[in-house]
């Protein structure tokens, strides 16, 4: 009963973000620890088993005891969508919150975290291998232009943001058409506006040279502990080429194990991708989040204190009173 009447003082979910190499990890054991919370992973690479160094995933050790969700459930040849991630995140939380804890999501993966707090619908579902198999059969027979002036006379919208010649996506949103009677732009009007959980996003941001320089530090601190080795491992193993090793740190390495890239090479490109990736994920975060932002500088103990503070005001109506 203490955990359930804690809760009513809190969010039903809380999300942490920020670019690489922000605090996140150790921000979120320092908070979860204050209030009761259980962390569920928010980044896209961090489902996979094995990929350790490259994706600075959180060590037994720096959980600290904190119960952490959605580490290390695929193994790297396997694909991981938003949609899947959307389903798995929301059955964590419902389980969470039944056991009177409170769910923490922390990670940079924006889309993903958002799709979970906001009502995302994803057409993955929108399926029939039957129907499916005849488009194929009709592509092989008639042609891409059959299906394309198709798709045109049902969709000209939807055919105008897809080329004639990509098969894959002209067959699946005819399918999409012919199994659920609307179009795929259908299905995404007006999704991912209304949100389905009270909750609060914190983030954290710090001054750009700053954050370059802590990035290249933390990318000459994976060298050292093995990324060359791990993504040798994973080269080894005959994981090549799919969503895993696509991960900042992996697909460079991978270069220099083809002979593309010199080490060095492959380690100053690991840090200019990761710095440009933390510029897309503040842009995203900044353009479609609603955040209550903390300068990183300041410390976790100050920005745990910062936290609590607006969490004391929280109104259940999503929003600080």
């Amino acid at each position: 009963m203490t955990g359930l009447k804690k809760m009513r003082n809190y969010p039903e979910v809380i999300a942490i973000v920020g670019p690489t190499a922000s605090g996140k990890t150790a921000l979120s054991i320092e908070l979860a620890k204050k209030i009761g919370g259980e962390i569920i992973n928010g980044d896209a690479m961090q489902v996979y088993k094995g990929l350790n160094i490259g994706t600075a995933k959180i060590t037994k050790e720096e959980m600290d005891g904190i119960p952490h969700h959605l580490f290390d459930v695929k193994v790297p040849d396997e694909s991981f969508s938003v949609a899947e991630y959307q389903s798995e995140v929301r059955k964590w939380i419902t389980d969470i919150r039944d056991r009177g804890k409170i769910p923490i999501i922390v990670g940079g993966t924006g889309l993903y975290i958002q799709s979970v707090l906001f009502d995302f619908r994803f057409t993955e579902e929108a399926a029939d291998l039957e129907v499916r198999t005849r488009l194929e059969r009709e592509l092989a027979e008639e042609g891409a232009a059959f299906l394309y002036a198709k798709l045109v006379e049902i969709d000209p919208t939807g055919a105008e943001k897809i080329h004639p010649n990509n098969h894959r996506r002209l067959v699946r949103a005819l399918e999409i058409i012919e199994v659920t009677g609307k179009t795929k732009g259908d299905h995404e009007d007006g999704a991912g506006r209304v949100p389905l959980y009270e909750h609060h996003i914190i983030g954290l941001e710090m001054d750009r040279d700053l954050l370059y320089e802590r990035i290249g530090q933390r990318v000459d601190l994976m060298m050292e502990k093995g990324l060359l080795e791990e993504a040798n491992r994973l080269w080894e193993e005959g994981i090549r080429g799919v969503q895993s090793v696509q991960a900042i740190g992996y697909k460079e390495i991978h270069q220099y194990i083809e002979k593309k890239l010199l080490l060095d090479e492959a380690v100053e490109l690991i840090k200019k991708n990761t710095r440009n990736y933390a510029k897309r994920q503040m842009t995203y975060f900044r353009n479609k989040l609603d955040i209550s932002w903390f300068n990183a500088e300041l410390g976790t103990d100050e920005i745990v204190k910062g936290i609590l503070a607006i969490l004391k005001d929280f109104d259940h109506a999503g929003r600080i009173k």
